[in-house]
């Protein structure tokens, strides 16, 4: 039989995620989604780093905000039946 447990600070550590995640941090992702792209309006900034961070900078930044993004919408999907499961485990539920 595998080993089962379900700590205090399991709990704890589910509750502070789901708290980090519906506190805004995919908003701000967003909204460094949105300020990167008024940087990379060469209206707004234009020159040789303005050409730099348009061109490789900024792209790569935002693939790597994207799929951090998407994952945070993926585990927050999760966290309800990650904190069901937790609670199970201890005998909680």
């Amino acid at each position: 039989m595998s080993r089962v447990l379900s700590t205090e600070q399991a709990k704890t550590a589910i509750t502070q995620m789901q708290a980090i995640i519906n506190g805004g941090f995919t908003d701000q992702i967003s909204q460094l989604d949105s300020q990167g792209k008024t940087l990379s309006d060469p209206n707004v900034w234009d020159g040789p780093l303005a050409e730099k961070f348009r061109g490789a900078t900024w792209p790569e930044t935002r693939a790597a905000l994207d799929k951090a993004k998407t994952e945070l919408e993926e585990l927050r999907t999760q966290l309800n039946q990650i904190s069901q499961n937790i609670m199970t485990a201890g005998g909680g539920a």
